[in-house]
């Protein structure tokens, strides 16, 4: 009975971890509960075996694609299956579903059953999840005991499944392919095709060229304004940023009026203060280096920063800036002499900046006396030049000359050319002061002003910060 199906064109489901395979049936064995194919396909890839086994466990589904009735029997070749008829047997998908019988083997493999593991690419079936181990049997080949072919073929049909092609005989031309291509031609119908679009453009009354560049905006757009702002007296110094926008300066008394009249809109000294710590905390963070110098294992190698700070609004600013640097994780050293009566924003900011740890000295004998990474300049004020004079203030910009660390200066006062403290950046805030030339580069910091409150002191504005809240100055 079992004899009957030998020659056989089968599919066989293994389900969806084994897959499915095909092939010509050359054994049954009814004893183990296994069926063989040989020549077999693993989802529709010739698979390097000649032949499987699987066993009855293993099988959800087995349909018959082409029923020899003719059994393959010793001697002869007859009910051999070739590739060709397992393909077109395949393709044609006849349905005749039955189940797995009991059947018996009329042949033993020829070579003792191998067991190959389910991971391997194109394997028999090793295992179910449940059940036991089943075995394949790896059957020689003809070709590799010396048969038609030769070895050569054999490494073939091993290592690309079905072999090689043996039509493809003659190498592929490319350069006779490549003089199939006239270039001429095609380049002639581009040009003429750019011609005739330049002529409908000029139809238009669009001069536009026929090419763009990669970086040339063809959208139609009004022209950019680079002057958007305007200021009551023009003529003074001047700044562009980096996207060409220009930024007047202004006197100190007119910027002076624009911060009066954003108090009395509810811009407080308090939150100007505060405005200004944070953006100028900000700058101090990236000029410390920013993220590759700020890191949890770079705790070993804080920066240090000393805060020079004088008894007034100036002062207070970078107090706040120190408070705010504290916070990030860096080494603060505040320097502000012991005065009889300061500002109240100052006591107020005093106050605060002690609840960091961070440390306060009134001397400059207290100050570091090696390098430090940052120097913050808050000395100076609007209001009192006279305080140059003083003693304290000489101390301190002399230690910070000699300290040979980087100064930033925060609003610093409109003066001569010659500075106490040589600073290399300068952050102005709102609107630049007309700064005397010097090498330091100028930086514009935003604190929160309304558009509506500078064309209250006569001053027609447009935010030239973008994305940002601190942008650099250039001279034109």
């Amino acid at each position: 009975m079992a004899a009957d199906w030998l020659g056989s064109v089968v599919s066989i489901n293994c389900g969806l971890t084994l897959g499915i395979y095909q092939g010509e049936v050359s054994s049954v064995d009814h004893s183990s509960q296994t069926i063989s194919l040989k020549q077999p396909y693993h989802n529709g890839v010739r698979c390097p075996l000649p032949e499987v086994t699987f066993s009855a466990v293993d099988i959800k589904e087995l349909k018959f694609l082409d029923i020899h009735s003719t059994v393959n029997k010793p001697g002869t070749g007859q009910g051999a299956a070739t590739e060709s008829s397992i393909n077109a047997s395949a393709r044609r998908g006849q349905s005749n579903r039955v189940a797995l019988p009991h059947v018996t083997s009329s042949s033993q493999s020829a070579t003792a059953p191998i067991t190959i593991l389910r991971r391997g690419r194109h394997t028999a079936p090793a295992a179910s999840n449940s059940r036991g181990p089943t075995q394949a049997t790896q059957k020689k080949s003809g070709a590799r005991n010396g048969g038609a072919g030769g070895p050569a073929r054999t490494r073939d049909d091993e290592c690309f499944g079905a072999g090689t092609d043996e039509n493809m005989g003659a190498d592929f031309d490319f350069e006779g392919n490549l003089a199939l291509f006239d270039k001429a031609a095609v380049f002639s119908q581009m040009g003429g095709a750019g011609g005739s679009r330049a002529q409908h453009h000029g139809a238009q009354g669009d001069q536009k060229p026929a090419s763009y560049r990669h970086d040339e905006n063809i959208l139609e757009a009004k022209p950019v304004v680079y002057r958007q702002i305007t200021v009551p007296q023009p003529g003074g110094k001047e700044y562009c940023t980096d996207s060409g926008l220009v930024v007047p300066s202004v006197p100190y008394e007119l910027h002076k009026r624009l911060l009066a009249a954003a108090e009395r809109w509810g811009l407080s000294l308090e939150r100007r203060l505060e405005t200004t710590g944070v953006c100028s905390s900000q700058m101090a963070l990236t000029l410390l280096g920013g993220p590759n110098r700020l890191t949890p294992q770079n705790v070993h190698q804080k920066p240090t920063v000393v805060l020079l700070c004088g008894p007034h609004i100036q002062g207070a600013q970078g107090v706040s800036c120190g408070r705010h640097l504290a916070n990030h994780g860096v080494e603060v050293v505040l320097f502000l002499p012991n005065f009889v009566k300061m500002q109240e924003s100052v006591t107020s900011e005093v106050q605060l900046y002690g609840r960091t740890s961070s440390k306060q000295v009134a001397s400059v004998k207290d100050l570091p006396a090696s390098p430090v990474d940052l120097v913050i300049n808050c000395l100076d004020c609007h209001e009192n030049p006279l305080l140059r004079e003083q003693s304290w203030y000489q101390s301190a910009a002399d230690w910070a000359n000699q300290n040979r660390a980087p100064v930033l200066s925060i609003d610093p006062t409109v003066g001569s050319a010659h500075r106490s403290v040589e600073a290399k950046w300068i952050l102005s805030l709102g609107l630049p002061l007309p700064l005397a030339e010097t090498e330091s580069r100028v930086y514009l910091c935003d604190i929160g002003i309304p558009k509506m409150v500078f064309q209250e002191v006569g001053i027609r504005y447009r935010s030239p910060f973008g994305c940002k809240f601190v942008i650099p100055l250039h001279t034109p």
